[in-house]
């Protein structure tokens, strides 16, 4: 498996030509040990199917802010069928290897069939959370080149929400609603974790810049609604 992983790792460096920090080789390493975390406290999962799914999600790597977006795990899927056939993985682990990689994106909408792919999914959702998630929101907002927050309304109480100019609204409008996305039990409990700690960050900042922290706001707190929620998987 060592080897293997050191080919994956070198086909992706030769396919991304990308400078996007977001999705380089270590968020590839990350969600691998991710997934491969939750599939051991789940006692299931094919190690070789996820292992190469995760170094090769994102192999294309389509700009979040171009209408292509939404194709980027379908191509990311097509690209790595040749690398996998060129290491002598099975024909039936690619189909399953590249299910999981089409089925990642939250853009692309691709309900995932089996588990390898539902923990890939929980895996790279994992990314969006916590600490890196904090990390790769403002990246990513610097370049999309929006304001990392309003300085006059941070939490958005007398305008709209606008995750395009604002950093600090894209978790308003997806990030602390992640963990209700999540596939599994094992994923759905390390997303609230970090979903925790991305609130106990919001509230931080408030403190900071002179505002409260709307506790009963819906777009704003979830913990409520989440503690009575059941996983779906």
């Amino acid at each position: 498996m060592i080897e293997f992983e050191k080919n994956l790792e070198a086909a992706l460096k030769a396919y991304d030509q990308s400078e996007d920090a977001s999705h380089d080789l270590y968020h590839a390493r990350r969600v691998k040990l991710a997934a491969l975390d939750i599939a051991q406290r789940r006692g299931e999962g094919d190690e070789e199917v996820l292992v190469a799914a995760a170094y090769l999600h994102d192999l294309v790597n389509v700009p979040k802010n171009s209408p292509e977006r939404s194709k980027a795990s379908k191509l990311s899927a097509e690209a790595a069928e040749p690398i996998l056939k060129e290491l002598g993985v099975s024909a039936q682990k690619i189909e399953q290897i590249k299910h999981a990689i089409e089925a990642h994106s939250f853009s692309a909408e691709i309900p995932p069939q089996t588990i390898e792919a539902k923990i890939l999914q929980d895996a790279d959702r994992l990314e969006s959370l916590g600490a890196i998630g904090i990390a790769r929101t403002f990246y990513i907002a610097k370049i999309m080149n929006s304001h990392l927050f309003h300085g006059g309304d941070l939490f958005a109480s007398e305008r709209e929400l606008n995750d395009k100019s604002f950093g600090v609204d894209h978790f308003a409008l997806k990030l602390l609603k992640l963990h209700k996305t999540m596939q599994t039990k094992e994923g759905r409990d390390v997303a609230r974790e970090r979903t925790d700690y991305m609130i106990g960050f919001l509230k931080q900042l408030a403190a900071e810049t002179g505002f409260n922290y709307p506790e009963g706001d819906e777009f704003w707190i979830e913990q409520e609604a989440s503690q009575t929620s059941k996983a779906a998987f």
